[in-house]
């Protein structure tokens, strides 16, 4: 599932990950090396023998559950360059790497928190989030209550708002597949392929990716799953000393929260997803990313009628027609020469990407844009263009699809015939041109991947598992509304609340009374409506100008 660059990841949601960096170089070469040191501890005698059927692991959850339970977390004020102000606390969960031997090596998961606002008797528990990736970090979700975040005020009163870094990411036992500076070196080579030596290239570059993987963090590939990731939150539900969790997922967040009601639908007590992936088995990820450059290229076309609606504010074209035929014109400038000398067509495609994931990015894209068109080069190259000197936003964007990728190579089988990728992405491109092959050449590592790839787990209901809200999108791009439909169909007795004509990914985080006042019913009182409900749309975006000239 592909998700825009983590430079455009504050929208109004405050803390919703949103991510994509293409992986593939200019010159294509990967540093190797040894898998980050000291995330491994030393096996302890006694391990158990994997039996099938997930039994070894079922065991191996309670065993360390269990634990956690004794142990608790050990919370304290986070470490400054975490960036978590007081009063939010830091503390770390031991988990088995595979938990068929919870005896043996462990990895610590990173979680934080802030406390309610309410009184005792209106705190419910924790509430642990997930904003999605894979490869996403929910370390900022507490500050939803220190920045007192208007949406959340009511939640806030009756939850622990905990986020957590899943196995892989940030300060869980983090992984890298390539020099985090060769990484975002630009420009990179045009996704659109021009020619049979042009495929190739990218071929060779995928394969270079994947096997960099395996150097750099080889021994924890095969344990990086979406099961792997769900288990980890029932040790860290009970090291919260919670017996029931509450759990908000958005974006892929929403599959590790259908995974996790699967394999543990009594400790669930109430489950929020928000802008569904499909679950179903045949969906988990080749075909899901087919879908979702079929869902961009419509969301995308929405956002240039837009444009075109404002003409008089960004004159980019009065049409939809016109405004592609410029966008096609603006690519084909940054091919031939590069903007800036750092961002040719890739560049653009993750810049522009941005607007088909969120309202709130439709103005600033189109503003730079047309700032551009004016002569206003630098603001496009700054918005559009990699920043090397940002040495640590560039190990978090490198880090972030390492574990993109890793997951998603682990989770399934994908096909490693190049003559299936080249047909059903030369199809889907020829009616999806924005990203398709972009995002073709971000996934072909799986292709060649080197660590084993499972079966995902059939998402179904199973008793004990209570009604869950599902909260989409009609026109979500990232994942589409087919996704919710079928978790709907897959979880007995859930509600689906559509907002209907709207597009933005993340729905709980935009300003829409109909949504917000359902979500805190549920959240705060249990309550869900007799039926699905549908609920309009939220405000549509307005450029400075037009909102100010309808207010004069």
């Amino acid at each position: 599932m592909r998700s825009p660059p983590l430079s455009k990841r504050r929208t109004q949601q405050g803390d919703s990950y949103v991510r994509h960096t293409s992986i593939l170089g200019a010159a294509g070469t990967l540093v190797t090396g040894a898998l980050v040191a000291g995330f491994l501890t030393a096996p302890a005698a006694g391990a158990s023998e994997r039996v099938p059927g997930g039994a070894a692991e079922a065991r191996g959850v309670k065993t360390a559950a269990d634990r956690a339970a004794k142990t608790g977390v050990k919370w304290q004020d986070c470490p400054a360059s975490w960036g978590l102000e007081k009063p939010i606390q830091c503390g770390f969960v031991t988990v088995p790497v595979d938990y068929a031997k919870p005896d043996g090596p462990t990895i610590k998961i990173a979680v934080d928190r802030a406390r309610s606002t309410g009184t005792a008797d209106e705190r419910q528990g924790a509430l642990l989030y997930n904003p999605g990736g894979p490869g996403g970090s929910g370390m900022r979700f507490p500050r939803r209550i220190t920045t007192k975040a208007p949406l959340w005020a009511k939640t806030a009163k009756a939850y622990d708002f905990v986020g957590f870094d899943p196995r892989g990411v940030g300060h869980s036992a983090p992984i890298s597949c390539v020099d985090p500076q060769k990484f975002v070196a630009a420009p990179k080579a045009d996704p659109v392929p021009g020619s049979e030596a042009d495929k190739l290239a990218q071929r060779k570059l995928a394969r270079q990716y994947a096997d960099g993987c395996a150097e750099r963090s080889g021994k924890l590939l095969p344990y990086l799953t979406t099961a792997n990731t769900a288990r980890d939150i029932d040790v860290v539900r009970a090291a919260l000393g919670e017996k029931k969790l509450n759990y908000l997922g958005v974006s892929y967040g929403t599959y590790l929260g259908a995974v996790y009601g699967t394999l543990f639908p009594g400790h669930v007590r109430r489950l929020v997803v928000d802008s569904v992936v499909n679950p179903a088995q045949d969906n988990i990820w080749y075909q899901a990313n087919l879908e979702q450059d079929v869902a961009f290229e419509s969301r995308f076309k929405d956002w240039e009628d837009w444009v075109a609606k404002y003409d008089s504010t960004f004159h980019l074209g009065a049409t939809r027609t016109q405004v592609q035929k410029n966008w096609e014109k603006l690519r084909a400038t940054a091919k031939k020469k590069p903007l800036g000398g750092v961002v040719g067509p890739a560049e653009l495609i993750n810049y522009f990407q941005g607007a088909a994931y969120y309202d709130s990015s439709w103005v600033p894209v189109a503003e730079t844009w047309s700032k551009y068109v004016a002569g206003d080069e630098k603001s496009l190259v700054e918005a559009a263009g990699p920043n090397l000197s940002d040495k640590a936003g560039n190990i978090v964007a490198e880090n972030s699809n390492a574990v993109y990728t890793a997951v998603e190579c682990a989770d399934a089988k994908w096909p490693t015939s190049w003559n299936k990728w080249d047909r059903d992405n030369s199809r889907i491109h020829r009616q999806a041109p924005f990203m398709t092959w972009a995002n073709a050449w971000m996934n072909l590592p799986c292709a060649t991947w080197k660590a084993p790839q499972g079966t995902p787990v059939e998402v179904t209901t199973h008793k004990g598992l209570p009604q869950t809200l599902i909260i989409q999108s009609e026109r979500d791009a990232a994942t589409p509304y087919a996704g919710a439909v079928e978790l709907h169909k897959r979880f007995k007795g859930s509600r689906l609340i559509t907002e209907k004509g709207a597009g933005s990914h993340g729905v709980t985080g935009e300003a829409n009374p109909c949504i917000n006042a359902k979500l805190d019913a549920y959240l705060i009182d249990g309550k869900l409506d007799a039926k699905d409900v549908t609920c309009a749309p939220h405000a549509t975006p307005e450029p400075p100008k037009a909102a100010a000239a309808k207010q004069s």
